[in-house]
């Protein structure tokens, strides 16, 4: 393993603080822009007349680069200075964002949104959490918790300024606000951040395409790891459709703004995941003490539960029910959400965790990423809300496949205790 970088973990108690700041501040930006391009849809479809099929295309390209690079991304991050990794790829998806308030053509999105801003955002998490847990040994969990939740205020205060921006502005400004923070912020990064130094060791020089393939072999025997990428699938590729359509939903079947549309769509969904991760942790660890599947069962349960209120964010005649849906589809998210990493340990080595990690995040991404393009294609026949509704119907599939680790897998998948 990896030597902690005595430069880092010897700094004292303010430093760790200002590290965990800047992190919090690029892993907002990291969500924030990814959601722009959602929340101002309607007006580059407007300004650009790019068809729905083309923009579903321009937000599943991003998905499509981030699932393929992320595994790839986590190897790294053990080999190279983290903090070089995290300075560099902050720099380079925040230009990527700025220039694309530049793109005129279908093609130039894909390029600068989806293969830039993606390829740069998936080298940060990796990275980021690592170095996190080295500066919080007796914290950890306490400043990973605090770093996730700059997940929800990136995608909520997003929809709110580039809906505003956008309207009054122009969509163009919200890509040049957004990104020049961030490149603003990479500086800040660089200047404030000693580099720490990586230990190279027997595995970390051994080819890593060979690593990842090692990687692959082990977990692609234990069935239980596969029917959790398959139900993680399941969960991104609701979730990205969700987060890339929403907003247009709203603006299409209530005429709402683009500022109000933005951040109804986003707020009640993630204020309902916050309460339910935080809910759904305690009830899995409650009763994974005596049984450990109950992980799974917490996961399988958050997908069926959260299913009818996807189909009723749809066919709701009113803002309301559709908040009150939007909420509780949050709270069996957030109950999804609170176990994805701790069923995955529960069924592989402590040696390979990171690694197999990366390549379940890998797979679900790349299954997820056809959802924007899907109901993009969809949307002039079927309509938002037909395509919408069968999510809820993906949201069962994951559920199934969750119940079939849980109780026909899990027994003879599971690591002995430690």
């Amino acid at each position: 393993m990896l030597e902690s970088p005595p430069s880092l973990t010897k700094k004292p108690t303010g430093f760790r603080w200002e590290l965990l700041t800047l992190l919090w501040l690029a892993f907002f930006l990291n969500q924030a822009d990814r959601q722009i391009f959602s929340v101002v849809l309607p007006l580059i479809r407007k300004d650009l007349g790019l068809t729905d099929a083309q923009l579903g295309l321009i937000a599943s390209a991003l998905v499509w680069t981030y699932g393929l690079l992320v595994p790839i991304a986590g190897f790294i991050g053990d080999r190279f200075s983290r903090r070089n990794i995290l300075g560099f790829c902050l720099l380079f998806w925040s230009c990527a964002t700025m220039l694309t308030g530049f793109c005129s053509s279908m093609v130039q999105f894909i390029m600068l949104r989806g293969v830039a801003t993606g390829g740069g955002e998936a080298f940060y998490a990796p990275s980021a959490n690592a170095l996190l847990g080295e500066n919080y040994k007796e914290s950890r969990s306490f400043a990973l918790s605090v770093h996730q939740t700059a997940v929800y205020f990136g995608i909520i205060l997003s929809g709110i300024i580039a809906g505003y921006i956008g309207e009054h502005y122009g969509w163009q400004k919200a890509f040049y606000l957004f990104g020049s923070l961030g490149i603003v912020l990479a500086i800040v990064f660089f200047t404030r951040i000693p580099k720490d130094v990586v230990t190279a060791t027997v595995e970390t020089r051994q080819p890593m395409l060979a690593e990842i393939g090692e990687t692959a072999h082990i977990v692609i025997r234990k069935p239980t790891v596969i029917m959790l990428t398959l139900g993680f699938g399941c969960m991104v590729f609701v979730n990205v459709g969700y987060l890339t359509w929403m907003p247009s939903f709203l603006v299409d079947k209530f005429s709402m703004s683009l500022t109000d549309a933005g951040f109804s769509s986003l707020f009640y969904h993630h204020l309902g995941a916050f309460l339910g991760v935080l809910s759904g942790a305690k009830i899995a660890d409650y009763y994974a003490k005596t049984n450990p599947r109950s992980r799974l069962i917490v996961q399988a349960l958050g997908l069926l539960l959260g299913a009818p209120f996807i189909y009723g964010i749809s066919m709701s005649n009113t803002q309301l029910l559709t908040y009150v849906a939007l909420f509780l589809f949050g709270i069996f998210r957030g109950w999804y959400d609170s176990n994805i990493v701790a069923s995955l340990y529960e069924v592989v080595s402590p040696k390979i965790r990171s690694s197999a990690y990366g390549l379940m995040l890998a797979c679900a991404f790349l299954i997820g990423s056809f959802a924007p393009y899907l109901l993009g294609v969809l949307k002039p026949t079927l309509g938002l809300t037909t395509g919408l509704a069968s999510l809820s119907g993906v949201y069962v599939l994951g559920s199934l496949f969750l119940w079939i680790g849980a109780f026909v897998f899990f027994d003879r998948d599971k690591e002995p205790s430690l």
